[in-house]
């Protein structure tokens, strides 16, 4: 998942940020805007953490979602394969 997708997709992942980093307040995740920097810089004033370890932690979390999201896109297209095979044509029948 990169930078832009972050951006572009803010609005559901806060939920996720909460769950991940639960001393982010409301105000801290609006500040962040989508942005990693921001979010990492959040991070780092509300745990006490250095910088890189938060970026390997916001890093592992940004490729596990993105892991879920492929998983997802790939179960779904499977799906839609599965749902339009026609169903074959018993031979003993006639017409």
């Amino acid at each position: 998942m990169n930078k832009d997708t972050l951006q572009g997709e803010w609005k559901q992942l806060k939920g996720s940020v909460k769950q991940k980093w639960a001393d982010l307040t409301d105000d801290d995740l609006a500040h962040v805007e989508g942005s990693r920097d921001k979010l990492v810089g959040k991070i780092q004033e509300r745990y006490g953490q250095l910088k890189d370890e938060v970026e390997a932690q916001v890093d592992e979390w940004l490729a596990k979602l993105h892991h879920h999201a492929e998983k997802a896109q790939d179960d779904n297209a499977t799906d839609t394969t599965a749902s339009t095979t026609t169903d074959s044509v018993n031979p003993d029948t006639k017409g």
